[in-house]
């Protein structure tokens, strides 16, 4: 048994180094044929059209930057002040939507590519599209940054993607904050001229009222005789919208119809209003505020975006080690079949 395992052995070593000297034999073969394949990989890594990508990074506005969607809001005006994160979550909606996509897409890619690129499928170029462009989200380490990468063989063309795509993000947010604000300070406007129409209507409605009391005050006076006030007061006359009481009469037939003429003369009761002229202030207010959009900036750059000068694909160093190693691991595999093939027949 003992000289069965030395002889078993004996043979698996003689194949082993058997097998070696084959391969040995036919290294031209394995080395012609790693040769081909990196010549292969070469020709790919050095003709294939260089793809270079421009990346651009976002983060949230200063407080400075909208300060100017925040004018004339505040406690004393009962509009909500907007804050930083609500501002940029309204541009990181914009940045991410599918409309902005959608529209980039047939404006500005589509006219991009030659006849022959455009007949193929609208799907399959769009799925490119998507591809070429992609928008990466907040990570762990930088919870407000968002990025855009623009992949193209033209790295000033993939540049100023990156920039337009931004920019029309950042264009559609301002358009929506805008507005909301002028929307807001609308529906503010009409309440206020809602209001003042209301408080003129009825202050019309009180002085008509009083003249209707002092006619009837005088026609007591009148006809009782009485032309001065029965009690001599150094008081001076209010002939406001104020009600009235019943002894009117007591102010004398002179006094009553002066007040009466005094109050159908007048043109306007305004001046006898409460309040009135703090409410057509805030009216006048918002019926004219207009938000500069220039002055506004829904995001902030990090950093500076500059156009790419080494491409990011192909990778020609690792292209040609990998047809090396594919080469060989090839040339060797084809090099072992025609070993165990002869071994068979010899057999």
């Amino acid at each position: 048994m003992q000289n069965d395992r030395v002889d078993a052995r004996d043979a698996d070593e003689i194949d082993l180094i058997e097998l070696v000297r084959g391969l040995w034999a036919q290294k031209w073969l394995i080395l012609g044929v790693t040769l081909l394949v990196t010549v292969g990989a070469g020709l790919y890594a050095f003709l294939s059209k260089p793809v270079y990508e421009a990346k651009l990074f976002i983060m949230p506005p200063t407080q400075n930057d909208i300060a100017e969607l925040n004018y004339g809001r505040g406690k004393s005006t009962e509009l909500n002040i907007y804050s930083i994160k609500y501002v940029y979550d309204v541009f990181a909606r914009n940045l991410q939507g599918e409309s902005l996509r959608q529209k980039f897409f047939n404006e500005v890619y589509l006219p991009s590519l030659s006849e022959d690129e455009r007949k193929g499928a609208l799907d399959r170029l769009y799925e490119r599209f998507s591809r070429e462009l992609a928008i990466r989200g907040p990570g762990k380490g930088t919870p407000d940054r968002f990025s855009i990468t623009v992949q193209g063989v033209d790295p000033v063309k993939a540049t100023e993607w990156a920039r337009s795509y931004v920019q029309r993000a950042s264009e559609a947010a301002e358009s929506e904050l805008i507005k909301n604000v002028t929307a807001e300070a609308s529906v503010r406007a009409r309440n206020l001229e809602q209001r003042i129409v209301s408080l003129r209507e009825n202050a019309q409605r009180v002085r008509e009222d009083r003249i209707q009391q002092l006619r009837e005050a005088l026609k007591i006076a009148e006809s009782i005789g009485l032309t001065s006030p029965a009690i001599n007061s150094t008081a001076a006359v209010d002939i406001t919208v104020e009600t009235g009481n019943k002894m009117d009469y007591q102010r004398g037939s002179k006094a009553l119809a002066a007040e009466i003429e005094a109050l159908e003369s007048r043109s306007s009761d305004d001046a006898f209003i409460k309040d009135l002229r703090s409410l057509q202030m805030r009216y006048s207010f918002y019926r004219k505020l207009n938000i500069d959009a220039e002055s506004i900036s829904v995001y902030r750059p990090d950093g500076s975006v500059e156009v790419p000068e080494s491409p990011i694909k192909p990778r020609k160093a690792l292209i040609l080690l990998l047809g090396v190693v594919v080469g060989g691991v090839l040339g060797s595999l084809i090099a072992l079949v025609r070993f165990a093939v002869v071994r068979n027949r010899e057999r």
